[in-house]
């Protein structure tokens, strides 16, 4: 049996740039915000190295320092930032009954929902070992890195196509490494990639090895069908085979699409449950920007803020 019993009027599950962002606001408005940050403090941006495409950073900024600093302001304000994860929660009556670390129950007035997506990875040990040393799962947050030189791509659905065609704007050449014998994306998608002179398609193909001792030099690609090796060149390795929104707990009690991403009603935050709000990647699987997510968390909070005020 749960022992301990808070109750709080606003609640934020995840940190990252929309849930401190969340939090900055909700802690302006008094709301006395209480954050648990999740499996991973800060989110996404914890595995990113150089971000240069926030506003308000003329120099850039380091991933893990940028969201240091959010955390500290949302920290000065007054949120009361927590460092441990939100194991269940029942939104079938209000105060929503939130359990954190399988031993606290939390009873909170509102709930915002920031528990961002996680990239889906290939799974080999060059990956993990070369990720943010010219790994990466974001084309547009990273391919600027790697203008005027060559780099690979693994995907074949949509978003690969988008972000191949990204980075032949930017980079000599672009080895786009498909497992099968064809594309997953749209046919306008595949046209654009096929008519674009930079791209090559490898079909047929899996990463065997991503090169490199410090950075990545090269990658090693097998023939699925004669199971041939080569290897080439590259400085960069991106990774874009989708991503996870981490919204299992919520399974049953939230709307979600197929792919687990939470579903807001139109022009808001708001998610089928009155009093229950989401942002970030967690329910943004199209422009999934450090900017966008940190524009959503102040919806998220200003909406939380008003429904709250029209419930007294």
């Amino acid at each position: 049996m749960n022992q301990e019993v808070e109750n709080v009027e606003c609640l934020i599950i995840g940190s990252g740039p929309a849930g401190f962002t969340a939090a900055i606001y909700a802690a302006r408005a008094d709301m006395k915000p209480v954050m648990y940050e999740g499996l991973q403090p800060g989110g996404q941006l914890t595995i990113t190295t150089d971000v240069e495409n926030y506003p308000g950073y003329p120099d850039g900024i380091m991933g893990p320092e940028m969201m240091d600093n959010f955390k500290k302001q949302a920290v000065r304000l007054g949120a009361d930032v927590r460092y441990g994860l939100i194991t269940k929660v029942d939104f079938s009556q209000r105060p929503f009954v939130c359990i954190a670390d399988e031993s606290k129950t939390i009873l909170a007035q509102t709930v915002i929902i920031a528990t961002g997506a996680s990239a889906k990875w290939l799974g080999i040990p060059s990956e993990q070992r070369l990720n943010g040393s010219g790994v990466s799962a974001c084309a547009v947050c990273d391919g600027f890195f790697y203008r005027g030189k060559d780099v690979a791509i693994v995907g074949a659905g949509d978003t690969a196509c988008e972000e191949a065609s990204y980075l032949a704007k930017l980079c000599t050449k672009v080895h786009m490494i498909v497992r099968r014998d064809e594309f997953r994306a749209s046919k306008a998608m595949q046209h654009r990639v096929l008519n674009t002179p930079n791209i090559v398609v490898h079909f047929n193909s899996e990463t065997d090895e991503i090169l490199g001792d410090q950075v990545v030099t090269g990658v090693r690609i097998k023939n699925n069908v004669d199971q041939s090796t080569q290897e080439i060149e590259v400085s960069g390795f991106f990774v874009a085979i989708g991503h996870t929104p981490n919204t299992g707990i919520f399974k049953g009690q939230l709307d979600m699409d197929e792919q687990g991403y939470l579903i807001t009603k139109v022009d808001s935050t708001y998610t089928n449950i009155p009093g229950v709000f989401a942002c970030g990647d967690a329910q943004d699987k199209i422009y999934r920007q450090a900017v966008t997510a940190a524009g959503s968390g102040c919806m998220a909070a200003l909406d939380s803020e008003r429904w709250l005020a029209a419930q007294e």
